[in-house]
């Protein structure tokens, strides 16, 4: 019997999965998302509206993945699995434990490397030479529940966060195309992760884009790329004004910003007052 399945996302990179279902004619029985007033500032929000209405699919919009009426709508519609995809929002035992089989996440790194937030740019400003998407089973844990199936991106020395933005929506796209006749047949297989392997990576705030003189050319260079679009994007301080930098160069002689080992001149810039 066919599967139930259920999407929950309020971000570009869950719309993009939800559109890859239905073209490889999918089916969802429930759409969530968050209510229009909240997370409006948030990396790629979107909303699920126009899609919802295309595809004649009930639309919730919510506080909270937990809240009560998340429950209900997912009891009341027999939903078999959910996906919960570009959510910050950690579900809890009774939401995993709600569908019939529970559910499941795409994370944007190679679990168990860099669970927790900020995955891609903390790949730029780490210097990875690869990362990639993870599709796994929710359970309790931050990214912790057995793997579904996994996709590798390489980064490029000066890859920006808006190219591997794009390269980990299309991955999303890919996993989705490439295991979803899987789940809604009950034909996946299920891989543990290896906790000995397993790094954290914090969550990043607006003002950790600040460039200070105290950086090196590499360290200045890598955040400018890691929080550009569709992040806050990197600034910089100089007197009463602030420089909202979303591209720049570098060099070793002469520029605009002086560095400990060069000098890093915005290209694509915005002066804001402080």
């Amino acid at each position: 019997m066919k599967k139930r399945i259920a999407f929950a996302t309020c971000v570009q990179l869950g719309l993009s999965c939800i559109e890859e279902i239905y073209r490889i004619g999918g089916n969802l029985e429930l759409l969530i998302t968050l209510k229009d007033e909240k997370a409006k500032n948030k990396s790629g929000r979107i909303y699920l509206d126009d899609i919802a209405a295309k595809n004649n699919a009930p639309l919730l919009k919510i506080n909270n993945i937990n809240d009560q009426e998340v429950i209900d709508a997912l009891k009341e519609q027999q939903i078999d699995w959910l996906f919960i995809i570009g959510w910050s929002q950690i579900a809890k035992k009774e939401v995993l434990q709600t569908p019939t089989f529970g559910c499941i996440g795409m994370h944007p790194t190679l679990l168990p490397v860099g669970r927790g937030r900020a995955a891609i740019p903390w790949a730029i400003i780490k210097g990875l030479k690869e990362t990639g998407v993870t599709m796994f089973k929710l359970d309790e844990g931050v990214d912790t529940g057995d793997i579904i199936g996994q996709g590798i991106l390489k980064i490029e020395d000066n890859t920006t966060a808006t190219e591997l933005y794009q390269k980990v929506d299309d991955m999303h796209i890919t996993l989705i195309s490439k295991y979803y006749s899987d789940i809604v047949n009950n034909n996946i297989t299920l891989t543990k992760q290896n906790d000995a392997q397993a790094t954290e990576w914090p969550g990043r705030k607006p003002e950790d884009g600040e460039i200070f003189n105290s950086m090196t050319i590499d360290e200045a260079d890598k955040l400018v790329r890691a929080v550009t679009r569709p992040y806050p994007g990197a600034f910089y301080k100089d007197g009463n004004r602030k420089m909202r930098i979303w591209s720049a160069k570098t060099s070793k002689d002469n520029g605009e910003i002086k560095l400990v080992d060069g000098f890093l001149t915005p290209i694509d810039f915005e002066i804001e007052g402080l």
